[in-house]
């Protein structure tokens, strides 16, 4: 059955001339920049500050604070299904790598950062509201999860991403705005001081079921705690210019999107409840509609029951049986 899909990865430079692809999600962070009047602008500016926030961290030999820049590749995955004449666009997912300008040295920094997918919108954005839809209480679905996590974990173990990547991925969100998070004792001079949740998350549970642990880190002179899903030993796996890749490339972006938790005037206590409502934070020159956001994913959700899960359904579900991790 693992015979059944064959993955294609290709890569696209994130610059300010980026233009979104067909297949690419428009919800997709760095797809959102790349939008509108000032489309160029915006991706000059948010790779403006992923420069300076990575020579921030990255303080040793570093005078100036211009020794480092980050270059953004997108790493967009195809999936041909057997029989079928067209590819279904599967993931989405951002390569760091790190320029160093003192020594002309050009190192790879870490895959996954961002991730898009068209069938977590329809996970979460068509399945589950139909699910609920006119129900007195929230439940999750049978099997909540597992095809999209089956899919994940398929890609990542094929030979395809082995030629292509030498670590594994580490996906970098948000913290969630109905969760209670507490400072522990432990930190780390990259990542900063680790938060424990009070309580596990849906899409704590929805990663698990892709082979991801997550982990808690608010890192130095960040104002919140950022979500590291990843595979294997998150500490000791990647260097510190690897992380701080991943640090300044999503911060940056989550300072667009949530500024309300990222940009906040005051930074997580030790007690943290993060909220969209805070008004006490601070705006940068990128500005995006959160609104159509959230109108765009149930879109991109039927787009995948169209084109992918009604079409393959049988197939899907024999593959998804049979499947071993």
């Amino acid at each position: 059955m693992n015979n059944e899909f064959t993955f294609t990865v290709k890569r696209f430079p994130l610059d300010e001339n980026y233009h979104p692809s067909n297949s690419t999600r428009i919800t997709t962070n760095f797809a959102n920049l790349a939008r509108g009047e000032n489309r160029q602008q915006n991706l000059r500016n948010a790779l403006t500050m992923i420069n300076t926030s990575f020579n921030a961290r990255a303080k040793w030999d570093n005078k100036n604070g211009q020794r480092y820049s980050v270059e953004l590749d997108i790493i967009s995955v195809d999936m041909e299904i057997a029989g079928s004449s067209e590819a279904f666009p599967s993931i989405e997912v951002l390569k760091t790598n790190i320029i160093d300008h003192e020594t002309n040295q050009r190192f790879e920094g870490i895959v996954g950062n961002n991730f898009s997918s068209y069938v977590r919108d329809y996970d979460f954005s068509v399945l589950l509201l139909e699910h609920n839809k006119d129900k007195p209480s929230f439940s999750i679905p049978d099997n909540f999860g597992e095809l999209h996590g089956k899919l994940f974990k398929s890609f990542i173990n094929s030979e395809v991403y082995k030629n292509n990547f030498n670590k594994a991925p580490v996906i970098c969100l948000s913290v969630s705005d109905n969760k209670t998070y507490f400072q522990s004792d432990n930190q780390h001079p990259v990542l900063g001081t680790e938060y424990v949740p009070n309580e596990s998350s849906l899409t704590e549970q929805y990663f698990k079921k892709m082979g991801l642990q997550v982990r808690y880190f608010m890192p130095p002179n960040s104002q919140a705690p950022l979500a590291f899903y990843f595979v294997g030993d998150l500490l000791n796996d990647y260097t510190n210019l690897e992380l701080i890749s991943t640090i300044s490339t999503m911060e940056t972006f989550q300072k667009i999107y949530r500024p309300e938790i990222y940009n906040a005037n005051a930074a997580a206590g030790s007690c943290y409840q993060p909220s969209l409502k805070n008004q006490d934070h601070s705006l940068t020159q990128i500005v995006y509609d959160r609104e159509e956001r959230s109108q765009l994913a149930i879109k991109q959700g039927k787009f995948a029951q169209t084109h992918f899960i009604e079409p393959y359904q049988s197939l899907l579900e024999k593959w998804s049986a049979n499947f071993a991790a």
